[in-house]
């Protein structure tokens, strides 16, 4: 009863606290769906003026999510294929904002019949890769037997025959397809709009054909200090008004940091290896058809390998010991990387160094040998067994079996052999074989680990293999090793530790200035990412930093954050500079634009002095009297990039490239310094004879611009913002 007493004179207190978990409940709803009284930013990103909604991005990007799941067969993806969804989600986004709104202004469509023959009468290079592995080989399914390139019909039989869940990724590629047909046509469209006047195509001819020999002195900008030089807020506003246009910048952060490594502690390491110590005993213990499901129970890896080693081939730290021991014998733990590994000796055989073998391919459907293969895994089975009893009994049928029976492609005479001569594949014989040699495991150790003469199956990816070994050469030893591996993890007490130092280290350097103190004071190894965009995935040294990145777009110029947990370390940041899209501010381009005031000023200084020394003057005489060296350039032109000893100079070299010989320039302010230009020679062009053939080689340039140039205008005249990031993408 006392209980039930307390419980009463206390329920107004459990009202209350019912009533603030209501409150909590109902504001955390509120903030999450954006309704209710408070409205949550929900935008993603802006485009061309249309915000795009959080929950539409949400939603495709989870069908793109699902969709890579089935296509490459697995329940979870890594988090570089997800943010490669993202952006191609974003870029989709992109598309339908951007582009569709041009294709529909010039009319810009393509049909049913023009699909049809880019993907399968004429099929279209995006299609081709499509069906070709990394190296460029076309999948055998889908390539003429003769030529091995890209087959119209195998496509076709291909479609006609799809499952309902191929023909919703074929649907898919049409639409791919059909997006990228549509962009080739908007882009000839302005192709086909560009045109080089013939005036043009001759002065540009002139431009590029002529050239001039010069003498140049230069007086550089580095023989003046910058201490010398005085410059006033006035100068600064002046330059920085009159050169905004340079300082257009997108939007990016300067971090600095400094980590804590979450690594274990020496506790650590003697626990683990004390643990698999223990491992080691039991391993002894265990009979030969129990090591499997005690190998997988004990690893990190739960990989009980099955392949056998040649010398050479294991860790240096047993492989003179397991070539050495006898079967069951367990060495370890011993330290690899950052793990403690047990090894186990189980198998031991002998194989051939090499071997001469000839096959039999019985494939089935579903395997990788060939989409026309319809028979079963079963009845592929029961069909290499009776042809191994009948080859058993005479191994004379063999070739005639290949022919009539085998499903490999290898066996067709390529279209460079002539009737007779011998192919790698003919008659199944693939010649002689080693460890090395490009085939399927299951097929190499078939041939290697079986004696001249014997004929046995063999099981791969592409179906049942009948083998004969017809020669061999050569023996060698090979065991089969199994390992169990633990890595050596930091324990709670080590986490605890290591986060209370972090935690520490953020909250008494809450300020950049303190946070800056401390770095000097503990000679700690300060990190630094500089211009940080929003979305950016990687910054040099951190996994997955995005919870950063995040952090410094929501914070001010001088935060210093909590520890945050990014991979393997802990990070505490200091936020050094914040820019924002636009003209960036004087403040924060004050150096820049001070030395581009002082290069300015000292050539008004330059300019002066060789205005004065060169009246009435030969170049060598401006040069002695200013103390400066008389430098020579032959065949400069417009097409020249940098005037030997200087760096690139196009104001100098555009002004030296019209002048007439015997002539001598005005002094010309270049990136390095002032220059002073005499031309020694002159050459003209040679007489154009082919004016249209200049006319189509200048539009040709102009029109290659158009692939790599035309998106990129329309993205930045679209004015694109995202925040994928701050959305946890």
């Amino acid at each position: 009863m006392s209980v039930l007493e307390k419980i009463r004179s206390r329920a107004g207190l459990l009202v209350g606290i019912i009533g603030v978990a209501l409150l909590v409940f109902i504001l955390q709803s509120a903030f999450e769906s954006g309704n209710f009284f408070f409205k949550n930013d929900k935008t993603i990103g802006e485009i061309a003026g249309k915000s795009i909604d959080y929950d539409m991005f949400a939603t495709k990007y989870n069908e793109a999510v699902e969709t890579q799941k089935r296509n490459s067969g697995t329940t979870t993806l890594d988090q570089q294929t997800l943010d490669g969804i993202a952006t191609q989600v974003w870029n989709q986004f992109i598309n339908e904002q951007v582009m569709q709104k041009e294709y529909a202004k010039l009319g810009v469509s393509v049909s049913g019949d023009e699909l049809t023959d880019m993907m399968i009468d004429h099929p279209h290079p995006s299609i081709i890769r499509n069906l070709s592995d990394q190296q460029g080989n076309i999948a055998p399914q889908f390539a003429d037997e003769k030529t091995g390139e890209v087959s119209p019909s195998k496509i076709r039989q291909f479609v006609q025959s799809m499952t309902d869940e191929v023909e919703t990724q074929w649907i898919e590629l049409e639409k791919y397809m059909r997006q990228v047909r549509m962009y080739e046509k908007y882009v000839n469209v302005f192709k086909k709009g560009m045109y080089t006047p013939a005036a043009f195509a001759k002065r540009n001819y002139i431009a590029q054909s002529s050239s001039v020999n010069i003498k140049y002195v230069i007086k550089n900008y580095k023989t003046v200090a910058d201490s010398t030089v005085k410059v006033t807020d006035e100068d600064l506003n002046k330059y920085y008004n009159a050169h905004q246009y340079q300082y257009k910048q997108e939007a990016s952060r300067d971090i600095e940091y400094i980590t804590f490594n979450l690594v274990p502690s020496q506790e650590d390491i003697d626990e683990t290896k004390k643990e698999m110590e223990k491992v080691a005993d039991d391993f002894r213990t265990k009979k030969p058809e129990e090591d499997s499901a005690f190998v997988v129970s004990e690893s990190d890896s739960r990989n009980f390998d099955m392949t056998f080693h040649a010398t050479g081939t294991l860790s240096p730290q047993i492989d003179s010991t397991m070539f050495a021991a006898s079967v069951g014998t367990v060495v370890g733990p011993y330290k690899e990387n950052a793990a403690f590994i047990v090894a186990k000796l189980v198998k031991t055989k002998t194989s051939a160094d090499s071997a001469k073998v000839r096959h039999i391919l019985i494939a089935y459907q579903g395997s990788g040998a060939s989409e026309a293969v319809t028979r079963s895994k079963t009845d592929a089975k029961k069909m290499a067994d009776s042809l191994l009893v009948l080859l058993k009994k005479s191994n004379a049928k063999f070739v005639e079996f290949v022919d009539k029976h085998s499903d490999d492609g290898g066996k067709t005479m390529p279209p460079n052999k002539k009737a007779g001569e011998y192919y790698m594949g003919k008659g199944g014989d693939y010649g002689w074989i080693n460890a090395n040699s490009g085939f399927v495991d299951p097929f190499k150790n078939a041939g290697l680990d079986n004696k001249k003469g014997d004929i046995v199956i063999a099981e791969s990816n592409y179906g049942y293999h009948i083998i004969e070994v017809l020669d061999s050469k050569g023996s060698q030893k090979k065991i089969q090793v199994v390992t169990i591996d633990k890595v050596v993890q930091p324990s709670s007490k080590t986490l605890s530790a290591i986060n209370i130092e972090a935690s520490k280290f953020a909250s008494e350097n809450n300020t950049n200035e303190l946070f800056q103190k401390a770095v000097i004071d503990q000679k700690l190894n300060k990190r630094i990412a500089e211009k940080v965009k929003e979305n950016d995935k990687t910054i040099a040294g951190l996994e997955a930093p995005r919870e950063l990145v995040k952090w410094a777009y929501e914070n001010k110029k001088g935060s210093v954050s909590a520890p945050m947990e990014i991979g393997n370390k802990y990070v505490v940041a200091s936020l050094i500079e914040v820019r924002e899209k636009g003209i960036a501010p004087l403040e924060q381009v004050k150096d820049d634009v001070t030395a581009k005031v002082i290069k300015e000023k000292k050539a008004e200084m330059f300019i002066k002095e060789f205005e004065t020394a060169s009246k009435g003057a030969t170049i060598e005489a401006v040069a002695n009297t200013l103390k400066l060296n008389i430098e020579q350039a032959n065949n400069i032109n417009f097409n020249t990039f940098s005037i030997p000893g200087s760096s690139s100079e196009p104001a100098v070299i555009a002004a030296a490239s019209v002048l007439k010989a015997k002539t001598m320039s005005k002094p010309l302010i270049g990136n390095e310094g002032v220059f002073l230009v005499y031309v020694d020679a002159a050459t003209d062009a040679p007489a154009l004879t082919d004016v249209k053939g200049q006319q189509n080689m200048q539009t040709s340039q102009m029109q290659y611009k158009v692939d790599n140039e035309l998106y990129e205008a329309l993205k930045e005249k679209a004015e694109i913002t995202e925040h994928l990031v701050k959305f946890g993408f």
